[in-house]
């Protein structure tokens, strides 16, 4: 485990924290309004590889060669200058700090990090965090990498769970869930709406998916995983005589057969490592989601509206009505579908920059 201390004075300013992976939604910007709940679980952290925060430069400003050593291949609004490497806790993880007045940003209904770190050491006044709870935004506090040193002070949990441990473990993300809104609607404070986790993931997947079909048409297996990509993929892609089969793969489930072209696969939720499958020669493109999504759509849980005897079952909130589905075809997260696509060499294909150049367009008719 390790905790974080101040840069200028040495004051810790985290309670011990395990690493774990970046969440997929984890810059995600959702609906207007809307109540995002925090982050990262209490007790972990996770690290941001690519610059993040204040300042930023327009593409306009940015060599096409610099941004493609920076792992970014086509044009997109505006790139960090900040560090790279920040560390994301939960808020409730923070010690010795204050907050900076001043430095709220564009906050709407709470802070946005706009004009960089608001938060203060306590003890010598370094600037150290951003914190963000703005509407819209996942409540987190961003610790600025060069003002802040990671100790290690336990390394008890060092080993991560294995595979089949985690899938034992069963902690899944169910694709829907009640929204929290800042004013009534209709009536109520909360509405049911698709995930945004489950939003995020598909936006990150979907970028992938664009990239291993090489142009021709994909089809994903009936059910869930149907209703979360095949319409965005047959607006997207060329319609052809051939087709690329995508199929779930990871731990539990069989073999995928030789004629697979993709792979949906989990993404370790510790490690951050992609599952591949033990056959060296599989030559299938892996596309990753985040474990919990994963888990769902491979084993999905079934809702118990009334015990057979007995009283309800511990994990059963509610036994009637069923919980309602959301009233609109399910969306991709169109923010974190860029981010990942313009990361994806294969992004400088025309026919992948084409739908870049016309993202726009498909937002207005209901694909993100």
């Amino acid at each position: 485990m390790f905790v974080f201390v101040c840069a200028g004075c040495g004051a810790e300013l985290t309670v011990p924290l395990s690493r774990v992976s970046l969440p997929a939604h984890a810059h995600q910007k959702y609906g207007n309004g809307i109540q995002l709940p925090v982050l990262m679980e209490s007790g972990t952290f996770a690290v941001d590889p690519e610059p993040w925060g204040p300042p930023w430069r327009k593409w306009e400003e940015i060599d096409p060669d610099e941004a493609a050593a920076r792992g970014v291949y086509a044009p997109v609004y505006a790139l960090s200058d900040g560090a790279p490497d920040a560390g994301v806790v939960a808020p409730g993880d923070i010690r010795g700090t204050l907050l900076i007045p001043e430095k709220r940003g564009g906050a709407c209904c709470g802070l946005d990090g706009a004009d960089g770190p608001n938060m203060a050491c306590e003890a010598c006044g370094l600037a150290v965090a951003t914190r963000i709870d703005d509407c819209s935004l996942w409540q987190a506090v961003w610790l600025a990498p060069n003002a802040v040193h990671r100790l290690l002070v336990d390394d008890a949990d060092a080993e991560p769970l294995s595979w089949e441990e985690l899938t034992e473990e069963g902690k899944s993300t169910p694709p829907f869930e009640p929204i929290a809104t800042w004013g009534p609607r209709l009536g109520s404070s909360h509405y049911w709406s698709w995930s945004p986790q489950w939003e995020a993931a598909a936006g990150r997947a979907l970028a992938h998916l664009l990239a291993a079909s090489e142009g021709q048409p994909v089809t994903v297996p009936n059910g869930l995983i149907e209703e979360v990509f095949q319409r965005a993929l047959d607006a997207l892609l060329p319609a052809g005589p051939q087709e690329r089969l995508a199929v779930l793969a990871g731990p539990g489930l069989p073999a995928p057969d030789a004629g697979v072209d993709i792979l949906l696969v989990p993404v370790h939720p510790q490690t951050g490592q992609t599952w591949t499958p033990a056959n060296p020669a599989t030559s299938a493109y892996p596309v990753p989601l985040p474990f919990g999504v994963w888990l769902w759509l491979a084993f999905p849980q079934p809702h118990l509206p009334v015990p057979a005897s007995g009283r309800v079952p511990d994990d059963v909130l509610r036994d009637d009505p069923l919980p309602p589905r959301p009233n609109y075809l399910f969306r991709a997260d169109p923010g974190t579908f860029q981010h990942a696509l313009v990361r994806l060499p294969a992004v400088r294909s025309p026919w992948l920059r084409e739908i870049l150049e016309n993202f726009t367009q498909h937002m207005r008719t209901g694909l993100f």
